[in-house]
């Protein structure tokens, strides 16, 4: 049976891992959006709905991949996404599988779970955190 420790060093790896996988593929949205690219013809206006999403699907992408803000930012990426699923795929029926909402289902829930763990250690918000504590003890 794995320590304890070893225990914690691969939930804090898989943390990790799974907000940069998430935060990078999030930002491929954004990119469709704002620079007209895989499958988009054109830039959408950012004054649209659209360019909004594209805004914060692409900078917010970006923010949690670097693990900087990741609560406020996550709480706000999954906001979007609940919209979105209500918006555009639950009239088409109940079911994520019917409506073909699986994905702001998943970025959704996955949001949530940042927004209550935050960045992990390996992220901005970590380094900082650490960096507050130790000039906290060196004051001690």
């Amino acid at each position: 049976m794995a320590s304890d420790a070893v225990k914690a060093r691969i939930s804090a790896f898989t943390l990790n891992a799974m907000r940069i996988v998430f935060a990078l593929d999030f930002m491929q949205h954004g990119a469709q959006k704002l620079f007209g690219v895989w499958g988009f013809s054109h830039p959408v206006a950012l004054a649209s709905e659209f360019g909004v999403a594209g805004i914060l699907e692409f900078f917010g992408g970006a923010l949690l991949a670097l693990g900087l803000f990741t609560r406020p930012v996550a709480f706000i990426l999954a906001g979007e996404m609940a919209v979105t699923f209500f918006q555009f795929h639950f009239p088409s029926g109940v079911l994520p599988i019917v409506n073909h909402g699986e994905l702001p289902v998943l970025f959704c829930w996955a949001y949530l779970f940042f927004a209550a763990n935050g960045g992990g250690s390996f992220s901005v918000d970590g380094w900082l955190a650490a960096r507050r504590e130790r000039r906290r003890l060196a004051q001690t």
